[in-house]
């Protein structure tokens, strides 16, 4: 069993770490129903990081399931006023959002897909003018608690007391929080970030334009690079100069990459969770940046179904930098969750790009940095393209070449 000081170590990093969460500000928890007990724990670490007031709001994916079979698409598809305003006061006093992750795996299997996708894209035409509004405004977290049927998922065959023991000590050795106790979170993630740090600066100063990549199953994709795009790893600062951590775990360093530079094929080397269903062994060819063929031995057609979501969906909106001996893919455990999986090897995302990856984007607009090349899309979907014989070479402007992967680890 856990022991709660652990948890309570963990509690305090996602707020302090993760959120950063400053005297006075306003803290929003969204959690699935799973970890009651955990999320008190988060909500009273904000408190005593002087958050002024903490909200926790609930979801659950059988309701998402309920509400999908029996609401008319009209109904699916509106956003309440009600809804708007609480929109509005985040953009007014832009909280720190925690958001506790645990869902199942499979949780949506059986969902009307198409219902389901025509309503939400409805519903971001509504939402997007708020989300833009906070973009690089307030910090926010994403963590993980194990869910009941997510931790039957990764641990099958064992007892569901036994399941969540194993998947918790899983999620915090990832997170840099020893389960037994022995160490301090805080101090590791400081680390972490130095280090992630010191390889963006070595990145950033060759001066690259495109990435190649290559590997021997069968991968063979370059990506261009917007001119004045940085590397980034770690924490992260808001316009408002406040650091925080948004993944925990992280191994990444990523770029956005140039909209509608991208030609070739890759192949996907992890199963990818999309909305609550698996898509397995997939391949993905580009045309001028556009994913324009897909096949896929599980879940082809959502897979067609997410690169049709909206325009920008089919291309990429994020190049991450994994090591293929990262701590979570030396795990040997496959979480089926993208937070984990994607920090387990190199990964690609297609959607929505990051305007915080144009060097000093605070003083540009967000239109100005999608008009320098970054990705705009309701989705941003990470899917794992790491193996051991991965390569990467950086083409730098001028011509030279340097390898920055090889065998899929860091050649520098």
């Amino acid at each position: 069993m856990i022991k709660a000081s652990v948890l309570k170590k963990y509690a305090r990093l996602i707020a302090t770490v993760g959120g950063n969460i400053k005297k006075g500000q306003e803290v929003m928890v969204f959690a699935e129903l799973d970890c009651p007990e955990f999320v008190e724990l988060v909500v009273t670490e904000c408190y005593k990081a002087k958050a002024s007031k903490v909200t926790v709001e609930w979801t659950h994916q059988p309701l998402t399931k309920i509400h999908t079979k029996y609401r008319s698409l009209s109904v699916l598809s509106k956003v309440e006023e009600w809804e708007k305003a609480k929109l509005q006061h985040r953009v007014d006093t832009l909280p720190v959002c925690i958001y506790l992750i645990s869902d199942d795996p499979d949780g949506l299997n059986g969902i009307n897909r198409e219902k389901h996708q025509k309503g939400a894209q409805a519903r971001f035409k509504v939402i997007k003018p708020f989300r833009d509004e906070m973009d690089n405004k307030y910090q926010w977290c994403i963590a993980a608690v194990p869910g009941v049927k997510w931790a039957k998922k990764v641990f099958p065959g064992v007892r569901k007391e036994q399941a969540i023991e194993k998947l918790w000590r899983a999620i915090l050795t990832a997170s840099r929080v020893d389960p037994d106790g022995n160490d301090d979170p805080v101090e590791n993630w400081k680390k972490h970030n130095d280090d992630l740090q010191r390889r963006c600066d070595y990145l950033n100063a060759l001066g690259l334009e495109a990435l190649e990549y290559s590997s021997d199953n069968g991968t063979k994709l370059t990506v261009g690079l917007i001119p004045d795009a940085i590397f980034m790893g770690g924490g992260e600062t808001t316009l408002k100069g406040n650091f925080f951590n948004a993944n925990i775990p992280s191994e990444e360093i990523f770029i956005t990459p140039m909209r509608g530079k991208a030609e070739g094929v890759v192949y996907s080397t992890k199963p990818f969770s999309y909305r609550g269903e698996l898509i397995e062994n997939f391949n993905i060819r580009f045309e001028n940046g556009k994913a324009v063929e897909v096949h896929a031995e599980k879940g082809e057609e959502l897979l067609k179904q997410m690169i049709n979501m909206d325009e920008g969906a089919s291309y990429l909106g994020e190049c991450a930098l994994v090591p293929y001996s990262s701590p979570i893919n030396k795990s040997g455990i496959l979480f089926y969750n993208t937070l984990f999986d994607e920090n387990a090897a190199c990964h690609l995302a297609l959607g929505e790009g990051f305007a915080n990856c144009i060097k000093d984007f605070e003083s540009y607009t967000l239109a100005q940095c999608r008009e320098k090349g970054i990705n705009e899309s309701m989705i941003h979907e990470d899917f794992m393209i790491g193996n051991d014989t991965l390569s990467i070479v950086g083409v730098c402007r001028g011509g030279s070449r340097v390898q920055i992967f090889k065998d899929g680890e860091w050649a520098f």
